[in-house]
């Protein structure tokens, strides 16, 4: 199966299904030298793992990540980590009596229509699951990044219509839905709550920022930075859109509103979201990312078999009722990794 690895000199592998032995990453590119334990990796694994609230999947998976190789006395060494985790809490019976049936939403009748052949048991190697190797590699790129001076930090701005109206980044992490807005995620919670209690699902909005990031990395013309960033994110599997700085506001903008002007002491706006012609501008990098709704729902739809028979399809399983919580340090681990990847092709463009 192509399609595997991301990044060029910073590049990752990710390997595993849903409801397989294991799932993990291969990161090559790696800088040697670089102080890192596999504590500092857990604790971005243990942001994204399920069961960590009313308002994500109740499967318990810990997330325990194994080092096999690339970090020798707590430091890397340059050559490729290999880091596993194993699943523990795998139920693939869960999807028996739907393994003939396409759920509406997934990947099930893509992925049957390419290979010719599909794992059924919780989406596979398109589950969501398939993020925790991405998340392990993205705390790898964060390290280095750490060192440059350049800090990612994602958040939930809106789900299901309920939008965030203030951005306090210290209580990212004090919600259960990773909003910037406390009393926005109260009313959040309660409508995923809601729709969880009926069997539904609900999508929402992810906003990052980046900070600290120097300006001219980017390669024009068709690896821009923006560019690259947008591969990464709608690579993730819940998400379907994307805009920058101002983005689809744009439209409604003159050009004299929207171009950054600049002064002695450099740009008096970023509606270009810190990226011009495809290069960073060294102002804050702002994205924002639409999630889907959970496609797993315990709603009767109809749908057809793989014999072209109609059906009714009720999703079984542990789902959560909305991606946005968990999908958070997703966002952050894919933008470490190609801000990691852009700084090393920079460092190769100057010898």
């Amino acid at each position: 199966m192509a399609g595997n690895s991301f990044g060029d000199v910073f590049k990752i592998t990710t390997f595993g299904e849903s409801h397989g032995e294991a799932v993990g990453v291969i990161v090559d590119g790696v800088t040697p030298g670089i102080d890192i334990d596999e504590q500092y990796i857990q604790v971005q694994m243990d942001r994204r793992k399920p069961g960590q609230s009313s308002v994500t999947s109740p499967r318990k998976e810990y997330d325990v990540i194994q080092i096999l190789s690339g970090i020798f006395e707590g430091r890397t060494t340059g050559t490729p980590l290999f880091i596993m985790l194993h699943n523990k809490d795998m139920r693939p019976e869960a999807y028996d009596d739907i393994k003939s049936a396409f759920r509406p939403g997934h990947a099930d009748f893509t992925y049957l229509q390419k290979y010719g052949i599909r794992d059924h048991r919780g989406s596979g190697r398109a589950s969501g699951r398939e993020t925790a190797g991405r998340v392990a590699a993205g705390a790898v790129a964060r390290k280095l990044l750490d060192n440059r001076g350049v800090s990612v930090v994602a958040y939930t701005t809106e789900i299901g219509g309920i939008k965030c109206t203030t951005l306090d980044e210290s209580t990212i992490e004090k919600n259960a839905v990773r909003a910037c807005d406390p009393n926005a995620a109260a009313a959040m919670i309660e409508k995923i709550e809601h729709l969880a209690s009926i069997g539904d699902s609900v999508g929402g909005i992810v906003e990052c920022r980046i900070r600290g990031v120097s300006p001219g990395l980017g390669e024009p013309v068709f690896d821009k930075l923006d560019a690259e960033l947008a591969k990464a994110m709608l690579s993730i599997g819940a998400i379907k859109g994307i805009e920058f700085g101002a983005g689809f506001a744009a439209s409604e903008m003159l050009g004299s509103e929207h171009n950054d002007q600049m002064g002695n002491h450099g740009f008096l706006s970023n509606h270009a979201g810190g990226i011009v012609g495809g290069i960073s501008t060294g102002e804050e990098i702002v994205f924002r990312v639409v999630v889907k709704p959970t496609s797993s729902i315990s709603v009767p739809q109809k749908t057809m078999d793989t014999t072209g028979n109609e059906r009714v399809i009720v999703t079984k399983g542990r789902h959560d009722p909305c991606i946005c919580p968990r999908i958070v340090p997703v966002v952050e681990a894919m933008a470490c990794i190609v801000l990691e990847d852009q700084y090393k092709r920079q460092a190769a463009m100057h010898g």
